[in-house]
């Protein structure tokens, strides 16, 4: 038990630091204006049109680091900084939001896995708990209490696949965009790099997430497990 609080203590640390990381190299590359002073919208709006992605619409959203793509209504979705400001960590952003369309447009497998899992996935998440809480409990009066926090335990675990499928997805739309992005030659050698940087620190949430997820499965298990043992 002590191992697995050690654990959760240690990606707890990990996940701040690298948040806090991860916001200082935004503000960073936000600092580094982009040469050729195209916006996050623009920067979006070039990469799909090279694609060939005719119908898919970019559009601003409010809030910070609140990017993403939406596949049922095909709208790419930029912060509001993100859709307006001229620099690196601007681009990097709208570039790897457009590369979850290109994802979508050739049918990229781990996206398809990842959109089919999404309802599941959240109805799993908001029971989890709650069935895992109730067949512990049960688990001291009645004999089916451990089916119960088994099944707890069953949905759970489809929150960290999900978590698991979700890094192959959020690093191949980063490699799209960097790819794009200087092949394209959208931005210099400077900006690139820091456009990198960006990202690469942008995926390593991700991963702390999916390892968190990974971590608290395990302590589930052995509390459903290990009970039934005792």
């Amino acid at each position: 038990m002590g191992s697995y609080y050690l654990i959760i203590i240690v990606i707890s640390l990990a996940s701040m630091w690298v948040s806090n990381r991860l916001k200082s190299k935004f503000k960073k590359y936000s600092a580094l204006s982009l040469r050729n002073g195209m916006s996050g919208k623009e920067i979006a709006e070039k990469m799909l049109s090279d694609h060939g992605i005719r119908d898919v619409e970019v559009i601003s959203v409010r809030g910070s680091l609140t990017d993403h793509y939406n596949p049922k209504n095909k709208t790419v979705n930029l912060s509001e900084s993100v859709y307006s400001q001229r620099n690196a960590a601007a681009a990097a952003v709208a570039a790897h939001e457009c590369g979850h369309a290109v994802q979508h447009a050739v049918g990229y497998d781990w996206l398809k896995l990842r959109s089919q899992l999404v309802p599941v996935v959240g109805i799993a998440s908001n029971l989890s708990m709650i069935v895992i809480i109730a067949g512990l409990v049960l688990m001291q009066m009645v004999s089916f209490g451990f089916e119960i926090a088994v099944l707890g335990v069953g949905l759970f675990g489809l929150g960290t696949l999900f978590s698991f499928i979700t890094l192959p997805v959020e690093y191949d739309a980063s490699n799209r965009a960097l790819a794009w992005l200087e092949r394209k030659n959208m931005v210099s050698k400077e900006e690139l790099a820091g456009s990198k940087d960006a990202l690469k620190w942008a995926a390593r949430t991700y991963v702390v997430a999916a390892l968190g997820s990974l971590a608290t499965l395990a302590y589930f298990a052995f509390q459903v497990f290990g009970g039934r043992r005792n």
